[in-house]
């Protein structure tokens, strides 16, 4: 009814097969005669069922999504379909199963949750059978004869009254699954159509096609986001020993973000709130083993297309399968040592050619520079990190002047040394892989 009983499955021919119920014989004739007592009273029983719906259920009552006109509608077309079947009726509008289907399709379209429609299909049976009800009793007590009136002998025969009752609700029960499955179907294909756009306007945003604001407000209500807030772009490597992509991760912190494959690479915008930049950063480097590059934040979706620009530098900057995360700028300096790989790899030889090639001394006299340099050049901290003596860092970051011949105390020295040591990763000059993208290699 469905918001009724409605359409049907092929029911029953002469020879008993499919349908509502048996056919032929006493009890045929005794549904079809009530069928056709009711069938003309079809404007009442829509009147009763709209009420009963419209008393049972804010949804319907609300006038919204569902007009009463569009209610009195489909009602009555699904109750005369229903009278017509379990009647066994010469059909009136073709496909008895059209007006189920019919109904799951528009309230799935109008967003009608599937048990608020299924309550107003089970509240139309139930006034359905009443209104029979009704008519055996009036029949009944009017005394007519089988022979009269073949509802008369199911008036006389309480056992046949309570199978016109299962009968009944066999039909309503089928036609509520012919509507339940016809909804569902449309469910799946409005939610293909959504993705499809959701993903189209994503790609536009990427593509920097966010400037337009009718571009920029589309697919923010497509995301289900603001045009206005905190994002980031995040482009994640393919790596094979990471999850396709950290969205699971992320939503297990309830952080919002939407993935699509994109060039080989996973690209994702991300929502967060503040504070969050590093909580990104630590989810990514740590459970989902991407490589992955993070743009700087920024407030308006038409900035995403940059944004991806940026993110992706960032993730050149990474050994391929480091399952490192970085942060844009976190690796200003690698990003530029990337982007220009005649003038890094002179740097790694010009500053730290001659400590390269020291084999044996290479890997100790390159880690203490490095914890050197991160401690502000302070040998005391950095032998407490190395669990060494003050001296051997002295005696290291010396050698390392005597080969490079420059001095500890240069600021241009150090800065040098530094920039190197940036660069060795991105040419896999200290052992370790080249960037994902092969700079330098």
């Amino acid at each position: 009814m469905a918001d009724n009983p409605g359409a049907r499955t092929p029911r029953r021919d002469d020879h008993g097969s499919g349908g509502s119920g048996g056919s032929g014989g006493a009890d045929g004739e005794q549904r079809r005669a009530l069928a056709a007592a009711l069938v003309p009273q079809i404007d009442e029983l829509t009147r009763r069922v709209v009420a009963d719906i419209h008393a049972h259920s804010s949804t319907y009552a609300s006038g919204t999504p569902v007009s009463r006109d569009d209610l009195w509608g489909i009602c009555r077309e699904n109750l005369l379909r229903a009278l017509e079947d379990f009647g066994e009726l010469p059909a009136s509008g073709g496909d008895f199963e059209y007006a189920a289907r019919e109904t799951g399709r528009r309230r799935a379209e109008q967003n009608v949750p599937l048990d608020t429609v299924l309550q107003a299909y089970r509240r139309g049976g139930r006034v359905m059978w009443q209104m029979m009800a009704e008519h055996l009793r009036a029949t009944r007590a009017g005394g007519a004869g089988y022979g009269q009136n073949p509802v008369g002998a199911v008036a006389g025969d309480w056992d046949t009254e309570l199978d016109m009752a299962g009968a009944v609700w066999e039909t309503i029960d089928r036609y509520s699954l012919v509507m339940a499955e016809s909804y569902r179907l449309t469910q799946l294909e409005m939610q293909g159509r959504q993705d499809t756009r959701r993903v189209a306007l994503f790609e536009a945003l990427l593509d920097g096609r966010g400037d337009d604001p009718a571009v920029a407000a589309a697919a923010a209500a497509a995301l289900g986001v603001p045009v206005h807030d905190r994002y980031v772009i995040v482009v994640a490597a393919q790596d094979p020993a990471a999850p396709p992509n950290p969205a699971p991760v992320l939503d297990d912190h309830g952080i919002w973000s939407f993935w699509r494959p994109r060039s080989g690479r996973y690209a994702g915008i991300v929502r967060l709130a503040a504070g969050e930049s590093g909580v990104l950063l630590d989810l990514l480097r740590h459970r989902t083993g991407a490589t992955a590059g993070v743009s700087p934040e920024f407030d308006r979706l038409a900035q995403a297309g940059r944004a991806l620009r940026l993110a992706e530098q960032a993730l050149r900057t990474l050994p391929a399968g480091s399952g490192e995360a970085a942060a844009f700028d976190d690796r200003l300096a690698e990003v530029l040592l990337v982007g220009r790989p005649e003038i890094a790899e002179r740097i790694v030889t010009t500053q730290l050619g001659a400590v390269l090639d020291t084999t044996a001394e290479r890997d100790a006299l390159l880690g203490t520079l490095r914890v050197w340099l991160d401690s502000g050049c302070s040998a005391a901290r950095a032998a407490e990190l190395l669990y060494c003596h003050r001296n051997t860092v002295l005696n290291r970051i010396g050698r390392i002047a005597e080969l490079t011949g420059r001095s500890a105390e240069s600021g241009e020295a150090r800065l040098g040394w530094a920039l190197a040591l940036r660069a060795l990763p991105l040419s896999g000059a200290d052992g370790e892989q080249p960037s994902v993208d092969g700079y330098l290699g």
